[in-house]
């Protein structure tokens, strides 16, 4: 089924027959969905129980394939409402990669609890994949695969192949490995399939393949499977022996997740791990509260710095007018400039050694969007406040702006310097820096450029 109206007319009716309990109408509907769309329909039913009772009506070998399309938090709650036989079909079935994710979320307890449902051989594995950091290629990979070495022929390479190809989580790709278990290559099955049937793998290498360590960051992998165009990234120890493999829709998850995360820290929202959709009150009040009561405390400097200057204010009370109007600006350029640069961090466009280039950059973009700005602006200050007025608004406002786009280029690149991650220069916390550097500039300039009478 491709047409999508065509989805969510069978989704719909698959929902009215749910309301009406007619449970074999259910199954005969879901052969018409993809997993896909039944993992989706899953989640739109708010009622965990109702939820267990229409996936045991999807037909019981596409339980693996609907599950693993669930989010992690979903997975959970369901996998408390299926009776221990359920749950260790499930689990049993599952790729390793995807078991992992699911254990990984997890509480300790639970966790504890899950795998006591699994067989002892998937009970090792899973501790295994679970010793590696939490974000790392390790956690990300997948064990099964299936590898063939250099001297066989091609013709006993491909019974191979397809002897294996069950075990395997994908055969567009074979590896090669030596008696160690070393990855030497890594081979299209394209390659073996227009081969003669007595050459030797060691013929068709091509001599050079990509890998990734296991301890690496996930990020890594994402990186090398988009530099270099891959379906499958080897996973190797430090010795160069095959682990496991990472493959395209695993990198595309974490793709988006790291993306997803990246807003949520620049939006001064602590990192959600489940969707907005199914998250608590509770819990979107504590990941947005401390950001908000921190930058409350460092807004208290916008108000000390407009006190400095308060005869300054009331001896040109037109100042107050442009106030907002010139801090908001520098606030907005240093946001663009922060967006563009953590961005520019995370897809790896740029690296720290690029700072004295992009420092130049942004120093002459800055200045230009200043001078626009100023002159823009001065026309306002001229009919407000006259001639000395417009041009203190102008210079602010170019300082400001000047100001805020270095704030935004420098904050993510020290934070890069220091480890942390440049996402967490948020624009709240950018615009807070702006303000506070914009109020000082602005009444500044005023100070020494108007005739001001005696205190």
């Amino acid at each position: 089924m491709e047409n999508h109206d065509e989805v969510v007319e069978i989704r719909q009716s698959i929902l009215e027959l749910i309301e009406q309990e007619a449970w074999s109408d259910v199954t005969e509907e879901f052969d018409n969905l993809h997993v896909q769309d039944i993992a989706q329909l899953l989640t739109e039913l708010p009622d965990i129980a109702v939820r267990a009772r229409v996936f045991r009506q999807i037909p019981q070998e596409r339980w693996v394939a609907t599950f693993s399309y669930l989010s992690p938090a979903s997975q959970e709650e369901l996998l408390g409402q299926l009776s221990n036989r359920e749950g260790r079909y499930v689990l049993t079935n599952m790729l390793p990669d995807d078991r992992t994710a699911l254990l990984q979320q997890m509480a300790p307890e639970n966790t504890e609890r899950t795998l006591k449902l699994l067989p002892p051989a998937d009970v090792r594995l899973a501790l295994t994949l679970l010793r590696y950091p939490e974000e790392s290629a390790g956690r990300l990979m997948t064990t099964d695969y299936v590898t063939v070495q250099p001297e066989w022929r091609i013709d006993e390479a491909l019974a191979h192949i397809r002897a294996e190809s069950r075990k395997g989580e994908t055969v567009n790709t074979i590896l090669v490995t030596d008696d160690q278990e070393r990855l030497v290559d890594a081979i299209r099955l394209r390659s073996f399939i227009l081969a003669e049937p007595d050459e030797l793998v060691e013929s068709i290498r091509p001599g050079y393949f990509v890998s990734v360590n296991a301890a690496e960051d996930r990020e890594a992998a994402v990186r090398a499977m988009q530099h270099y165009d891959l379906e499958v990234l080897p996973v190797t120890d430090s010795d160069g022996v095959l682990l496991g493999i990472v493959t395209v829709d695993d990198v595309m998850d974490v793709a988006q997740e790291e993306t997803t995360e990246d807003f949520h820290k620049m939006g001064s929202v602590g990192a959600l791990n489940l969707s907005l959709r199914d998250a608590t009150p509770g819990l979107l009040y504590r990941k947005r509260v401390g950001w908000l009561v921190a930058l409350v405390f460092i807004n208290i400097f916008s108000g000390a710095a407009i006190a400095i200057y308060e005869s300054t204010i009331e001896a040109v009370i037109a100042l107050v007018f442009f106030l907002p109007m010139i801090v908001a600006s520098g606030g907005n350029a240093g946001a663009q400039a922060s967006t563009l640069m953590v961005r520019a961090l995370a897809i790896g466009d740029v690296t720290l050694s690029d700072w004295g280039r992009l420092l130049g950059k942004e120093l002459s973009v800055g200045i230009a969007l200043g001078i626009t700005m100023g002159v823009a602006v001065s026309f306002i200050g001229l009919w407000r406040g006259g001639p000395e007025v417009a041009i203190v608004v102008a210079l602010a406002m170019a300082l400001v702006v000047l100001m805020g786009s270095l704030v935004g280029l420098l904050m993510p690149l020290i934070l890069s310097r220091l480890k942390l991650d440049p996402a967490t220069s948020s624009v709240p916390l950018i615009t807070c820096i702006a303000d506070i550097a914009g109020i000082l500039i602005y009444f500044s300039v005023a100070t020494a450029l108007l005739t001001l009478p005696p205190a």
